[in-house]
C-alpha cells in the first residue's frame, strides 16, 4: 500500500528573499531558489515550501497580495516560477506555496474598486467595510486591534476628505480583511487554486488559516489580540472557516498527485486544531503547541501525546515544527534563561540568549522532533544552526510590527536574515555583488554552508543523517511508544528506533543491548549527557 507522501514528509521552508539572490540587488529571488535546489536534495528534504512571491507593495514582507497570479519583479517572473516548479519536480521534490487568504494588498484591484465605490455598492461587500458608531460614525465599528499593535480599523475617506465608512486590518493598516461570505471572494480564490494546481504546486499552506470567518455581528474582544498565543477571540477559529476548506478540498481532489492543504492555525486547543484535519479538509496542521512548548521533559512528553491522539482521531499525522519566519529561530529560544519561553522578537533591550547552550539544545530538540512520527518542517538555515539575529540595529527593521507598536515589539526580522552560503564572500555569498537587504550578524561567518557541508561534526551533517536514517528507518510512518527513562528524558520507541532526549537532567545511563544510530553530541561515555538525544538500535537487530 502506498502512504501519501504528505504523511511523512520533511519540508524545507524558503524565504524567498532571504535564501538565495542571483540578479546581485541584495535580494533573494526565484533563480536564487533554483540555483541551490540541488542543495536541499543533498540535504535530503522532500519538499520545499516557498513564501509568498507575488506582485505585492512589500509591506510585510510580501504576505500583502496585490494579484496573487502574478509574480513581483523583486523575485523574478512567472517563467521563473515555471522553472523552478519543473527543477523541483525533476530533483523529486514536491513544491508547496503559500496562500494569503484573510486579507489582501490595499492596493490589490478589489480593494481600489472598493475604496472607490460608494458605501452599500456590491464592491465593498469584498471586504469588511462597515460604518462607525458614535453620532458621526467617528469611531470604530468594535474595539478589535492589529496583531502588530495599534488601531485594527482604519477610515476611509472620499476624495474631498469627508470622512465616511471603516475597514477591518487584523495586521498592517495595508492589508484589508476580505469578507468571506461574499461568493466573490470565494469564486475568486478558487480561480488562484486552480491557477497554481495547473502550473503543478504540490499544495498550499495556508495563512492564518484560522481567522477567515469573523463573529457573526463582529462583537467586541473581551481581550487584546493574542494570535500567536491561542487566545481566540471573535475573530479566530470560528466555525465558518471548515467550509471554505471542505470547498477548497474538492478542488484539490480533482487533480492527481496528492495535493495537499497545509494550516497556520495558531488554535492551542488540540481538539479544536483536530477539526481542520477531517478527511474533507486539511492534510496537515503545523504543531504550533509543540513549537512553544519550554525546554521540559514532561511538557514534551504531555504535547507530543495530546496532539498525536487526536490527529489520530480523525486520520491526520501531526505535522511538527520548531522554527519559521514569525518566530524565534529555535537556537537562540532555547538559550534564553528559561529555555523556549518566547517567540517574540528578540532586540537589543531584550535578554541575550547564550547561543552556545542553545545550539546544544536545539541540536537535541531537532533529533527528538525528526524521530516523532508524522511530517516535519526544517526553517532554512536551522540545518546550519543558525541563531536569531538579536543585535539587529533598529535601523535596519522593516517588519511592520516595529512600526505598528511604536517601536516597542522588535518584530520578525531577526529570523528572516540573508543565508550564509560562502564564508570568504562579502555577504556570506548571498548575493554576488556582496549586497544583503539586512546586515548578518558576525556570528554566521564560522556556520555558512561551505564551512559546515564537509565537516563529519556539524549541526548540517547531523540534519543530512538524521534525514536519511529517518527515511531508511520508516520513522515518520511509524507508531511511537512512551519509555520510562527517567523524570527528565523523554523516550520512546518508533519503528524499531529508541530514541531518548535528557532535558535538564544529569547524565543517564544508555540501556544495554543498543547501538548508537546518531546522537546529538559526542558520546564519551556510556551515559545520555544533559541537553542530547541518541538513537538507538537493539545490537541483536544489526
Amino acid at each position: 500500500m502506498t502512504v501519501e507522501w504528505w504523511r511523512d514528509a520533511v519540508i524545507y521552508q524558503i524565504y524567498p528573499r532571504s535564501f538565495a539572490d542571483a540578479t546581485g540587488d541584495g535580494y533573494g529571488d526565484l533563480p536564487g531558489i533554483i540555483s541551490k535546489l540541488p542543495y536541499l536534495k543533498q540535504l535530503g528534504v522532500d519538499a520545499i515550501w516557498l513564501s509568498p512571491f507575488y506582485k505585492s507593495p512589500m509591506k510585510d514582507a510580501g504576505y500583502d497580495v496585490a494579484d496573487y497570479e502574478s509574480i513581483d519583479p523583486m523575485f523574478g517572473t512567472i517563467d521563473d516560477a515555471d522553472a523552478l516548479i519543473a527543477t523541483a519536480h525533476e530533483l523529486g521534490l514536491r513544491v508547496v506555496v503559500d496562500l494569503v487568504p484573510n486579507h489582501t494588498s490595499s492596493e490589490h484591484v478589489w480593494f481600489q474598486a472598493a475604496i472607490a465605490a460608494e458605501p452599500g455598492s456590491p464592491e465593498r461587500d469584498l471586504y469588511l467595510i462597515r460604518d462607525g458608531k458614535g453620532e458621526h460614525g467617528e469611531l470604530p465599528p468594535n474595539n478589535w486591534t492589529s496583531i502588530f499593535g495599534g488601531k485594527g480599523w482604519t477610515r476611509l475617506h472620499r476624495p474631498d476628505g469627508t470622512p465616511e465608512q471603516w475597514y477591518l486590518h487584523l495586521f498592517d493598516v495595508t492589508q484589508p480583511d476580505l469578507d468571506w461570505t461574499s461568493e466573490t471572494v470565494r469564486a475568486g480564490f478558487d480561480q488562484t487554486l486552480r491557477f497554481w494546481l495547473d502550473k503543478g504546486v504540490d499544495g498550499f499552506r495556508v495563512d492564518v488559516a484560522h481567522s477567515l470567518v469573523k463573529a457573526e455581528g463582529l462583537p467586541d474582544q473581551a481581550a487584546a489580540q493574542q494570535m500567536l498565543d491561542g487566545e481566540m477571540g471573535p475573530m479566530w477559529d470560528q466555525d465558518g472557516v471548515h467550509d471554505i476548506y471542505r470547498r477548497w478540498r474538492t478542488i484539490l481532489n480533482e487533480y492527481d498527485g496528492d495535493r495537499i492543504l497545509v494550516a497556520e492555525a495558531w488554535v492551542a486547543d488540540p481538539a479544536r486544531l483536530a477539526l481542520y484535519l477531517r478527511p474533507d479538509e486539511m492534510h496537515t496542521a503545523f504543531n504550533f503547541e509543540f513549537l512553544d512548548t519550554v525546554w521540559d521533559a514532561e511538557a514534551y512528553r504531555t504535547v507530543i501525546t495530546s496532539t498525536m491522539g487526536e490527529a489520530i482521531a480523525v486520520g491526520a499525522p501531526t505535522t511538527w515544527v520548531l522554527s519559521n519566519h514569525d518566530v524565534v529561530r529555535h537556537v537562540s529560544r532555547l538559550g534564553l534563561q528559561e529555555p523556549g519561553s518566547s517567540h517574540e522578537g528578540l532586540g537589543l533591550r531584550d535578554e541575550q540568549p547564550d547561543n552556545k547552550v542553545g545550539l546544544r539544545r536545539a541540536r537535541a530538540a531537532t533529533l527528538m522532533m525528526l524521530a516523532l512520527p508524522g511530517s516535519s518542517y526544517i526553517y532554512q538555515g536551522e540545518e546550519l544552526g543558525l541563531p536569531e539575529h538579536t543585535t539587529l540595529p533598529d535601523s535596519y527593521r522593516q517588519d511592520p510590527t516595529w512600526f505598528q507598536s511604536e517601536f516597542t515589539r522588535v518584530g520578525r526580522d531577526g529570523c528572516r536574515i540573508p543565508m550564509p552560503w560562502v564564508a570568504g564572500d562579502e555577504g556570506l555569498g548571498f548575493s554576488p555583488t556582496g549586497e544583503t537587504w539586512l546586515p548578518q550578524p558576525t556570528s554566521y561567518q564560522a556556520l555558512a554552508v561551505d564551512q559546515q557541508i564537509d565537516d563529519p561534526a556539524s549541526t548540517w551533517t547531523m540534519y543530512r543523517d538524521a534525514l536519511a536514517i529517518r527515511k531508511e528507518r520508516g520513522l515518520g510512518q511509524g507508531e511511537l511508544s512512551w519509555v520510562d527513562a527517567g523524570e527528565h528524558v523523554v523516550a520512546f520507541d518508533n519503528a524499531g528506533v529508541r530514541v531518548m532526549t535528557n532535558i535538564l537532567g544529569q547524565p543517564v545511563p544508555l540501556p544495554e543491548g543498543y547501538r548508537v544510530l546518531l546522537s546529538s553530541q559526542p558520546l564519551e561515555s556510556e551515559h545520555l549527557p544533559t541537553d542530547v538525544s541518541v538513537w538507538l538500535v537493539p545490537v541483536a537487530s544489526d
